[in-house]
């Protein structure tokens, strides 16, 4: 198929024109923007305004991570932009923002009865069309640079081409020795303006395939030294989000405001199977300003002029719920879980050799548990519903906004068509964001009262009714050569929900949590239970899954099966080099045959940590993780390796220094990567340290950010991060930051007090 120019242009009044989308041809799609007067839109990705200034479309959701920048930056760099001009805005719902590389990752999820080879990669036709056709737009995974670099390439690409043959031909010369920088197209000394060269551009045809510029966008870390810039300027590309963020004019989905509308809060029943059985509506209606009390089968939420009047009648009416099934309650989790550790029946979902025969009389066993765990979101979730003629219009942070539309449509009564989602940045998610609940209770709200209604969950609702991350409990077996050194067999046998495959069937299929959990009972789940596969080059070595129903339903979270796999694997290890009086560095290096980049990584962080070798009393520790992505072009890799320096002290955990260093390929902006791996690290600490809660009768126990027992300010250590220079394809390291921190200080602590700490947070069943 020939590119052409109505290909890829989109002119005023053009919205219902096909494009071909780069990144998903030869399938042509309708343009997801629609150009404004003096407008062209590019690829639906690039709206570029009469004036040269450039918009650039954003289909995943900023959480504080900084992924409207690297687009953003993306396409300035490969346009020739000036950065001073360059915006974003929210991609509105097209197939053309289907993410291939987590469709092909959630393949199991969404086609667990086919065979997975018709969709484990991104370039997959199976993968390619279930990401269209919903679309799959959700932000998780670390997939947009994998999944968006490319289209955001070649959009830029094919304006940029335009432009020079526009420039081109006024200078009467050809235009590929022309180039284009700050927002000029340049000759030598000439140059014009992308402004003055629009009018004429918009009648070129972009070249087949685009005329990409031989480097993409990137940052150097040598360039960075220490963390700083270079000497007399601030970064090359600034965080878009920040300045607003730093004068308060940002705005969250709180602070969105429409004509007549309400404030609302709810109550919902304790976590399980609970079913609203009385409430007082004349409590609420006596408080001042309130304007309806709307009951649903699992909660009751009160309206009113302000949302503390609103709150003050919800808690009024006193809603009693009944337990229609099982509750959530610690004792019951737990006993569940060991049962099933002791004696469930496991299915092997990871193997290399059969390491079995070797393990029936193990050199070292040991058990790892790990509590539940809160989001806890700086920012409660918060929906703002408006229906009016026939439309709904939803204000809200999600990371799913068409599966929220398709959710709010159905609470309505109304097309899909005739929904309209207006994504909000998110102040924090951590995975929460997944949950579209907020957006159908709001609806329903709104609904029932004829006006606009923002919904807002109080801290204890969202403690209350958010999905913590999984309890998991593991036993871990190895088989010891005569030398006391040698690995020569491991399993790890995990005892948890399907809580990939439960949540998915939350999401994807939009179940109740009540009958997710039923379609996940007795399944096994790899998604579950990645990370736990040890990366060393142990001869035999497997990976069992004992599937578990507990009357607690459980979620995605930031890091998900990587942070509590990493746990014990990276903390078993060290237990099998004291075992064998190794030094845990050597040790770990002389198992890591064939993966020099994981290698490199544990040598950079023992240098920059001075490490001494985790002899005991230093309190020093080391742990070190690998995650993977398939991607269009392949399998991309991130490593990590983390030094901590902790004590304790006073029955608290005092950690005084983490030292990390990360190969994460080719970064796009060093400041951006080096924000999320400090934001990884220390949500990591948080969850080492606190972060838990328990359950009684359905109740957390932990209901308050002051319960939760996180690191405050002056408990936060001193954190060293470098890069490895690197052109290999780039890897997120928002969710790889988060898994070597737990067992690195794990480690330290046994080298500082003699004893192993093995459930998450560390101090949970006391010393």
């Amino acid at each position: 198929m020939r590119l052409t120019r109505r290909g890829l242009l989109i002119g005023a009044g053009g919205a219902g024109a096909l494009l071909v989308a780069f990144a998903l041809s030869p399938r042509r799609h309708a343009s997801a923007l629609v150009a404004g007067p003096g407008e062209h839109v590019f690829d639906s990705f690039i709206r570029l305004a009469a004036d040269g200034a450039v918009s650039v479309a954003v289909p995943v959701c900023e959480m504080g991570q900084g992924v409207t920048t690297l687009m953003a930056q993306i396409v300035a760099v490969e346009l020739g932009a000036d950065w001073k001009r360059v915006g974003v805005e929210p991609a509105p719902p097209s197939p053309v923002y289907g993410d291939p590389v987590l469709a092909a990752r959630w393949a199991p999820l969404w086609q667990p009865r086919l065979l997975p080879a018709l969709a484990d990669t991104p370039d997959d036709w199976l993968a390619r069309i279930h990401a269209e056709r919903e679309p799959l737009m959700i932000t998780a995974e670390g997939t947009a640079i994998a999944a968006f670099e490319a289209p955001l390439r070649a959009a830029a690409a094919g304006l940029r081409a335009m432009l020079m043959q526009a420039a081109a031909a006024s200078w009467n010369v050809s235009w590929e020795t022309l180039d284009s920088a700050n927002h000029f197209v340049v000759n030598g000394k000439q140059k014009l303006g992308f402004a003055a060269l629009i009018p004429a551009a918009m009648g070129y045809d972009p070249p087949n395939p685009p005329a990409l510029r031989a480097e993409p966008a990137k940052e150097r870390p040598g360039q960075f030294p220490d963390g700083g810039f270079p000497a007399g300027r601030g970064p090359r590309f600034p965080r878009l989000d920040l300045p607003a963020k730093v004068d308060g004019s940002f705005v969250f989905a709180g602070d969105v405001r429409l004509p007549g509308m309400v404030h609302a809060a709810v109550v919902h029943g304790p976590q399980g199977d609970t079913v609203l059985s009385s409430f007082d509506r004349k409590a609420a209606e006596s408080v001042p300003g309130v304007v309806g009390v709307v009951p649903s089968k699992r909660w009751v939420a009160a309206a009113a002029k302000t949302w503390h009047a609103a709150h003050k009648a919800v808690l009024a009416m006193e809603p009693r719920f009944h337990a229609a099934g099982r509750i959530a309650d610690s004792s019951a989790l737990e006993n569940r879980i060991d049962t099933a550790l002791r004696k469930g029946t496991a299915t092997r979902l990871m193997a290399e050799g059969d390491p079995d025969a070797l393990l029936a009389k193990p050199s070292l066993t040991a058990r790892y548990d790990i509590e539940p765990a809160l989001h806890a979101p700086l920012e409660t979730a918060t929906a703002t519903a408006r229906l009016t003629g026939g439309k709904v219009e939803l204000w809200l942070a999600t990371q799913a906004p068409e599966l929220v539309r398709r959710q709010a449509a159905r609470a309505a009564g109304v097309s899909r068509r005739n929904v309209i989602v207006y994504p909000m940045h998110a102040g924090g998610s951590f995975d929460a964001r997944l949950d579209c609940r907020i957006a159908v209770e709001a609806v329903e709200i709104a609904k029932a009262l004829g006006r606009p209604v923002q919904l807002m969950w109080s801290r204890w609702e969202e403690a209350l009714a958010g999905y913590p991350r999984t309890p998991v409990s593991a036993l871990l077996f190895a088989s010891i050569g005569p030398d006391k050194r040698q690995l020569l067999g491991w399993r790890t046998r995990m005892a948890l929900p399907a809580t990939a495959i439960e949540a998915g069937a939350r999401l994807l299929d939009g179940m109740e949590a009540v009958d997710a959990q039923a379609a996940a009972k007795g399944r096994a789940d790899a998604l579950a239970c990645e990370g736990a596969m040890p990366l060393y080059a142990v001869p035999e070595r497997a990976v069992d899954h004992v599937p578990v129903s507990l009357p607690l339903p459980t979620a995605r979270y930031r890091g998900n099966a990587h942070g509590y796999g990493a746990f014990f694997t990276e903390s078993f290890v060290d237990e099998c080099a004291h075992f064998g009086g190794a030094e845990p560095l050597s040790y770990r290096i002389g198992m890591l045959s064939g993966q020099p980049r994981l290698a490199a990584c544990l040598v950079g962080a023992a240098r920059m940590a001075m490490w001494g070798g985790g002899a005991d009393a230093s309190g020093q520790g080391i742990a070190c993780h690998r995650m993977d992505l398939a991607a269009p072009e392949g399998l991309r890799s991130g490593f990590i390796a983390v030094v901590a320096t902790a004590r304790q002290e006073e029955g608290a955990i005092r950690v005084d220094q983490l030292s990390a260093w990360l190969d994460i390929g080719r970064i796009v902006n060093v400041d951006v990567a080096r924000s999320q791996v400090e934001g990884g690290m220390l949500f990591a600490l948080a969850q080492a340290i606190g972060g838990s809660t328990g359950y009684a009768a359905g109740l957390p126990t932990a209901g308050r950010l002051s319960q939760l027992g996180l690191p405050l300010l002056a408990d936060c250590p001193k954190v060293d991060i470098a890069f490895a220079e690197s052109d290999e394809q780039p890897f997120d390291p928002g969710e790889l930051a988060t898994t070597a921190v737990a067992p690195a200080i794990a480690n330290a602590l046994f080298s500082a007090t003699g004893l192993r700490f093995r459930r998450l947070p560390l101090l949970s069943e006391g010393l």
